[in-house]
């Protein structure tokens, strides 16, 4: 599937900013067997006194930006054209739980696409004992480690309401467990941080998702966002899946993948810091258009 992409993510300051570094993850990656970036720019107002792109650990592009004079707002716009293929897995060939850590304790690398990196507590995500045992209790006897995390995501699918009202960008997995609502960061937060402690490593993804208006009804142009979801290794044979326990699916062609982190933490779309005081204001549109 091709898609154009557009995002404007903006913030209006009450009084202006200065001295602000930024690093921005927005363009979507190219991805052997999954994606390719064809095309792609990025650019941002007032216009970045430094501008430097760099590889992260996870082997992503990021880019730094300094912005030293006064400003009022800050615009960041990305543009993209993606070929996504879909993400297939034609039998399940994971393990159990107790063949997994034996492959786990066997793979020797811990570079950036290592599953070691996405075990145990993560900036974003402690441990927590009442996720522990929410996880146990969908386990049964006999099961694969994908057939786990399908159900987890099921699980998280049933019995937690989508409220965008009811959570932050900084509320922890424990207080959206304990709301049973929130957004997909949570979701996704609260689903890895299950799966971790059941000793099976799983990650953050950050992206795209392309949605459907209701029957009858065009799309709204901008009214998407940025989306996040699980990726979860599998074992040697299957390697990583990725699930989306936002609308309990596996991710497919609609999902285009921005960055992969252990958390919402190594993957920000913007982070940074800024001299300045008040409140700001977030805007943010995306438009996932298929090119037929």
């Amino acid at each position: 599937m091709l898609y154009d992409l557009s995002m404007h993510m903006g913030y209006v300051y009450d009084q202006p900013a200065s001295v602000a570094r930024h690093v921005i993850r927005v363009l979507p990656l190219s991805l052997p067997g999954r994606q390719r970036l064809i095309a792609g720019t990025i650019t941002v107002t007032p216009n970045a006194e430094e501008k430097a792109t760099f590889i992260d650990f996870f082997g992503q592009q990021a880019t730094s930006i300094l912005l030293r004079a006064p400003h009022e707002r800050f615009d960041i716009r990305m543009q993209a054209r993606v070929m996504v293929e879909t993400p297939t897995i034609s039998a399940d060939l994971s393990p159990r739980l107790d063949g997994l850590r034996r492959e786990l304790a066997a793979y020797l690398s811990v570079d950036g696409s290592s599953p070691h990196n996405l075990t145990g507590a993560s900036p974003r995500l402690p441990e927590d004992p009442q996720i522990a045992a929410y996880a146990r209790d969908v386990v049964k006897p006999g099961q694969t480690v994908l057939e786990i995390a399908k159900e987890l995501c099921t699980r998280i699918y049933d019995d937690f309401k989508y409220d965008s009202k009811a959570t932050k960008v900084d509320t922890t997995p424990r207080e959206a467990f304990k709301l049973k609502r929130g957004v997909c960061q949570d979701f996704a937060h609260i689903m890895i941080t299950a799966l971790r402690s059941l000793g099976i490593p799983a990650g953050y993804v950050s992206g795209f998702l392309r949605t459907l208006p209701p029957p009858g009804k065009e799309r709204l142009e901008g009214a998407d966002a940025m989306h996040a979801w699980v990726k979860v290794w599998c074992g040697e044979a299957v390697g990583y899946a990725e699930l989306d326990p936002t609308n309990d699916i596996m991710a497919g062609t609609d999902h285009i993948v921005v960055a992969y982190g252990r958390d919402y933490s190594d993957i920000a779309p913007v982070i940074g810091v800024l001299k300045g005081y008040g409140n700001r204001k977030i805007i943010q549109g995306v438009d996932v258009i298929p090119v037929r």
